[in-house]
């Protein structure tokens, strides 16, 4: 059985501070604790209503449905939850499209987001310190596993930027050079911001280039695109021509 002291510390971990606190963070879901298990994240302790195929007994805990109900972040916990260290993220050189985030604040785009640069090999991410935070429960689980691959960093924006002045740094905004008329260089960054105010002035400014997803519908009943939506059509745009220009 699960003690008292465990529940509360497991519960803890939906805030920020004790995460930091104990250097932990929840997986939920056996198929989303798999992905981190099989790569370099530590594993703490695994709690699940049922046995797991590709662990040893000796390397989880079988627990109820009520117990599991009782630590899951979910409204509809899954068959199990796991505990796994904080890693310390390094900066890695910038190699093909890298993606920066300027204040995202949405769990929901975050995990997405992270799916993403996952799907298209974007290795790394750079966010400002403001930027939510990883290892929050709901961008875990929105990440659906991504996050065990994509290397994420939390530094300030600008000095980031001026110290990759070679680079071709590209903001997003609603005004901007149309994306399709954009020729992107192999290596570059790209900067989406937040969801209310999108990219700060000071950011904007370092950029190279600011560029826009032009609208083709009717403009007065179409709602401006978030965060997550707008990162994958531009990525996916990208690599759409460094693959063509690549092959011709």
């Amino acid at each position: 059985m699960l003690s008292t002291n465990k529940i509360k510390l497991i519960q803890s971990l939906s805030k920020k501070k004790y995460r930091q606190k104990y250097n932990l963070f929840v997986v939920e879901g056996i198929k989303n604790i798999k992905e981190f298990v099989f790569s370099d994240f530590i594993l703490k302790n695994i709690y699940s209503t049922e046995p797991i195929s590709f662990l040893n007994e000796s390397q989880y805990e079988l627990i109820s449905q009520d117990e599991l109900k009782k630590i899951s972040f979910l409204t509809t916990p899954h068959n199990a939850l796991a505990l796994f260290e904080i890693p310390i993220f390094n900066l890695n050189k910038i190699v093909g499209m890298q993606l920066a985030l300027d204040e995202v604040q949405d769990p929901g785009n975050m995990g997405t987001i992270i799916r993403l640069a996952d799907w298209f090999g974007i290795e790394q991410i750079v966010c400002s310190p403001g930027t939510v935070d990883i290892f929050n429960p709901k961008v875990v689980q929105a990440s659906m596993g991504s996050l065990a691959r994509v290397n994420i960093v939390y530094m300030d924006l600008v000095n980031f930027i001026t110290s990759n002045e070679d680079l071709r740094i590209y903001a997003t905004d609603m005004n901007g050079d149309n994306l399709y008329e954009t020729s992107f260089a192999s290596d570059a960054v790209l900067v989406m911001g937040n969801e209310g105010n999108g990219i700060s002035d000071q950011v904007k400014q370092l950029c190279t280039n600011v560029i826009t997803i032009p609208r083709f519908g009717n403009i007065q009943k179409t709602e401006s695109l978030n965060v997550a939506m707008s990162a994958g059509i531009i990525i996916g745009e990208f690599f759409s021509q460094i693959n063509k220009n690549g092959n011709s």
